[in-house]
C-alpha cells in the first residue's frame, strides 16, 4: 500500500512534470505543429463540408513587425516588461469584477500562448491553474522572442484560419511579411472574438479598435531580441 502511494503522491507527479518541462523544451526549436483547439474546431465543423484548417508555420523574421505591435498593443501592451502576468490588469480586472461592471479579460500573450499550445479550451480553475504552469515555464525556457513567434503563429484569426501567415493569405492575398499597419491592426481587432469578426469586411466597432490599436502602436516599446538570441 505504502509502495502505491509513494507511486500516486510522488513518482507520478514527477514523471508529469519532468515530461512537462521536456515538451516545453523541445517547442523551444521545433514549430507547433497542431494545437488542441484546432482539433477541437474540426471536431466541432465534422459535418461542415466546406470547413478547412488553414494553418502555415513561419518564423519570426518573416513576419511584419507592424504584426508584431498590434498583437502587443492589442492584446498585451506591457508583454515586453512583465514576467507573464500583467499585475496592472489583474488588479483592474478585480476592481471592475467588485463594481459589477461587464468581466475585463487580464491574460497576456504569454498565457494565451501557453493555453493555445498546451491545453484544451475550458473555464475550470484546473485548466487555469496548469495555464499559470506552463505560462512560468514557456518565460523561463522560451524568452518573449519565442513566445511572441509561437503566439502569432498558432492564434485563432478565423473560422479554421490560424497564425499570420494564413491570415495574411486568407484575409488580404499577401504574406506576413507584407503586413501593412492597417491590415495588421485589423486582424488584431479580430482577436477577441476571431469567429464573428472578419478583418476584410470589418465592422464599424473594428475600423474604431483598428484605429485604437494603431495609435497604440507608436507608444509602446518596441522589441529588442539581442539578449533571447544569445
Amino acid at each position: 500500500m505504502k509502495k502505491f502511494l509513494r507511486i500516486l503522491l510522488i513518482y507520478i507527479p514527477l514523471g508529469l512534470i519532468a515530461l512537462s518541462v521536456l515538451w516545453v523544451f523541445v517547442l523551444k526549436w521545433v514549430p507547433v505543429l497542431r494545437t488542441p483547439l484546432m482539433d477541437v474546431r474540426k471536431i466541432e465543423n465534422r459535418e461542415d463540408r466546406s470547413f478547412k484548417t488553414r494553418y502555415k508555420w513561419v518564423p519570426l523574421e518573416q513576419v511584419s513587425e507592424n504584426m508584431m505591435m498590434a498583437v502587443m498593443a492589442s492584446e498585451d501592451t506591457r508583454f515586453l516588461s512583465h514576467n507573464g502576468f500583467d499585475k496592472v490588469e489583474i488588479h483592474n480586472a478585480i476592481e471592475e469584477m467588485k463594481s459589477g461592471k461587464r468581466k475585463r479579460g487580464a491574460s497576456t500573450i504569454s498565457q494565451q500562448t501557453a493555453k493555445n499550445v498546451f491545453l484544451f479550451p475550458s473555464r475550470t480553475m484546473l485548466r487555469k491553474g496548469v495555464e499559470a504552469y506552463f505560462t512560468v515555464l514557456i518565460e523561463k525556457i522560451w524568452g518573449k522572442r519565442r513566445i511572441l513567434e509561437v503566439y502569432l503563429n498558432v492564434m485563432e484569426t478565423g473560422k479554421g484560419v490560424y497564425g499570420v501567415q494564413a491570415a495574411a493569405q486568407y484575409y488580404f492575398k499577401t504574406d506576413a511579411s507584407k503586413l501593412n499597419v492597417q491590415q495588421s491592426a485589423l486582424i488584431a481587432a479580430s482577436l477577441p472574438n476571431p469567429l464573428k469578426r472578419d478583418p476584410a469586411h470589418p465592422s464599424s466597432y473594428m475600423y474604431r479598435r483598428a484605429g485604437q490599436i494603431k495609435s497604440l502602436m507608436y507608444k509602446i516599446p518596441r522589441p529588442e531580441w539581442d539578449e533571447d538570441k544569445k
